[in-house]
């Protein structure tokens, strides 16, 4: 799949900082490639956190990913940082 806009909603903005989620069937691989935000770049910036829930349709994934670049329309987030949780009861 591809960027969707309309799963990328934004969480809180403070000082220049933009909280976000986005949710998607695609692997978190796939989203954390180069170029998959691009059709966003108009509102990401550099710093910006996005929280991720990833593979909806598979073996969901959560986590944050950071907006590590965004120049000439190019937008780069790094690897997601994984939300992982013990259920010990």
């Amino acid at each position: 799949m591809a960027f969707t806009s309309k799963n990328l909603s934004v969480i809180g903005y403070a000082n220049g900082f933009t909280l976000w989620h986005y949710t998607t069937t695609d692997a978190a691989a796939t989203v954390d490639t180069q170029g998959y935000f691009n059709n966003a770049s108009n509102v990401l910036r550099k710093g910006d956190f996005l929280f991720v829930h990833a593979d909806t349709a598979g073996t969901p994934a959560y986590g944050v990913m950071v907006v590590t670049s965004n120049a000439s329309g190019v937008v780069n987030a790094g690897d997601m940082v994984s939300f992982k949780s013990a259920d010990t009861d």
